[in-house]
């Protein structure tokens, strides 16, 4: 098997804005190409094996990574992908005719179709435009978490979380997510069924090549999450190669179990629902692995005493 592995650092971390930007060009331009796109956005392009992740992102949260870096590049370093990523310099749902010019010109050059795989990749804002994009790339797989089908509010009016953003056009080039999915391979759709609005707009992208993966009880930034669990690098390989099932997908989140978050999370859903015995019965799950102040507060306002036995694996350590 071919290595085509890019070697190469990055030094990101703790640097301004205008710094970052400068050094990622830098880091860029040596490995590919970086292509600025309008005042709001840029792509950039590492040239190396013949599988392509493409990226949707935005600059902000980049630069809070551990490596401050674009997720595709330790993709490029470890499995010698190539990485194409349209960045945001703020949050953005990437509805820029820049961009549109810039998807044309490589549909015109026929880059797409030097790969044998490519897989559309983004969470929320940059699920909705992995989704929106990957028209571009009939064939292509996409794997997206919690995204917007569109932020038309004569199509999604009930959603009221991103009023300023309805001033964008989502009725021209790439626009309705939806429709533009329908030349996929497979897409891979993540959401969680306890966030109505989320459900309503994954609801939006039913169609035979959509394969819907729930996550129950998590809130926030899916891919951070994720990331955080162990699981998301896993994902996306899997998502790559077209094996992202169901099992697989729970099987990359099991230590979501002892993750805070989805702990307390799962705690105050029975509590909302007013299964007293349930919540209780969580707080004494989760005590019985060790201390945790959080719970045993929480068990003491079920009207239940701080009394847990703990497992033995627990006790010995």
């Amino acid at each position: 098997m071919t290595d085509h592995a890019l070697d190469f650092k990055t030094e990101l971390k703790g640097l301004e804005p205008s710094d970052w930007l400068a050094a990622l060009e830098e880091v860029v331009e040596e490995n590919g190409s970086f292509t600025p796109l309008g005042p709001d956005h840029f792509a950039t392009f590492l040239d190396a094996g013949p599988k392509l992740l493409v990226t949707f992102e935005n600059a902000v949260e980049l630069q809070g990574l551990t490596d401050a870096a674009p997720r595709g590049f330790a993709f490029t370093r470890r499995e010698g992908w190539s990485h194409l990523a349209i960045i945001s310099k703020q949050e953005s749902w990437f509805r820029d005719p820049a961009i549109y010019r810039y998807v044309d010109r490589l549909i015109d050059d026929g880059f797409f179709e030097d790969f044998e795989d490519v897989l559309f990749f983004g969470a929320q804002a940059g699920g909705y435009a992995a989704a929106a994009y990957s028209v571009a790339a009939p064939g292509a797989r996409v794997l997206t978490l919690r995204p917007q089908a569109t932020l038309d509010p004569t199509v999604t009016g009930w959603d009221n979380r991103f009023l300023a953003q309805r001033r964008l056009s989502f009725t021209d080039r790439f626009g309705y997510a939806p429709d533009m999915i329908d030349a996929a391979k497979q897409v891979y759709l993540v959401y969680s069924p306890q966030h109505r609005l989320d459900a309503m707009h994954a609801a939006l992208f039913t169609r035979p090549n959509v394969q819907m993966l729930r996550i129950d009880s998590m809130n926030g930034r899916l891919d951070a999450m994720f990331d955080n669990l162990g699981g998301l690098d896993d994902m996306i390989r899997a998502a790559m190669a077209g094996e992202l099932t169901p099992a697989r997908f729970i099987r990359t989140l099991a230590a979501r179990k002892s993750f805070g978050p989805y702990q307390k999370n799962l705690l105050r859903r029975a509590r909302d629902a007013g299964h007293q015995k349930l919540a209780v019965q969580v707080c004494k799950a989760i005590l019985a692995q060790g201390h945790d102040a959080y719970f045993e507060k929480q068990l003491q306002e079920l009207g239940h005493p701080v009394q847990v036995t703990r497992t033995k694996d627990a006790a010995t350590g």
